[in-house]
């Protein structure tokens, strides 16, 4: 998907998406990377089933975290559960309505058409990172943190140390462009890219996963709007699709 590509970077660095111009039924979200292919699908059928607009800012958890820290206004917010619950408790998020939306595991991206590892056993796994010529992950993420406590689990951190290289671009597209044989990052943040496919998940043993909450500021301007669209994003549709798009709802 060419609109993918576009907003890769943008969706890393955490700047907004130019989408929609501001009305007075606009909603400000600020949305996790590893909803976007979720909100893509979803968005539109909010927008038309409410006629609210969605204005939407994508990065990573901490890098959207840190801007509402920062003093950033926004409308509703999709975070992971703990910077949510850290922002609720710093008075920035509401308490309520929060709700779980979704629950992502981590994958393993390849190139499209490239032999696939053996991801079936943990040893498989141990030996597809020794075996690989490079590594990549973006930083400063919940994956990030998972995959440096496994591989010192495992007993290859030092081993594996020079391969790894942090990605300051969308993990699929880095593999994409080849700039690493081997990327890891949520499910969701793989499968919609045209250019990798899933490998697998992390076998089961020391596969991790990520809750992702919604919320509303507690200064919403559109909180009503805020309010519909995590009501939306918990309905029976709603999880249909978040489940298609490779997490688990709630």
């Amino acid at each position: 998907m060419n609109f993918h590509r576009a907003i890769a970077v943008i969706a890393v660095l955490g700047l907004p998406l130019a989408t929609t111009a501001a009305q007075a039924a606009d909603i400000k979200l600020l949305g996790g990377n590893a909803l976007n292919a979720v909100m893509e699908e979803l968005g539109p059928q909010f927008e038309k089933a409410t006629g609210n607009k969605l204005v939407t800012t994508l990065g990573t958890s901490a890098q959207l975290k840190a801007r509402i820290e920062g003093g950033e206004a926004f409308d509703a917010v999709l975070l992971t559960k703990a910077a949510l619950d850290e922002l609720a408790a710093a008075g920035k998020v509401a308490d309520a309505p929060r709700a779980a939306i979704a629950r992502a595991g981590i994958g393993v991206a390849i190139r499209k058409g490239a032999a696939k590892p053996d991801l079936s056993t943990t040893d498989g796994f141990k030996q597809a990172m020794l075996n690989a010529k490079s590594i990549g992950f973006v930083d400063q993420t919940p994956t990030a943190a998972a995959l440096k406590a496994i591989f010192a689990k495992l007993g290859i951190a030092d081993e594996i140390k020079s391969k790894i290289k942090p990605l300051t671009i969308q993990a699929a597209v880095a593999v994409t462009n080849g700039d690493v044989e081997i990327a890891m990052t949520q499910i969701s943040e793989i499968l919609p890219y045209p250019g990798v496919e899933l490998a697998g998940p992390l076998p089961p043993d020391i596969q991790t996963y990520t809750t992702f909450s919604g919320g509303i500021s507690a200064a919403a301007k559109n909180a009503e709007g805020a309010a519909a669209l995590i009501k939306f994003l918990t309905s029976p549709d709603a999880k249909a699709v978040i489940k298609a798009k490779g997490m688990e709802p709630g």
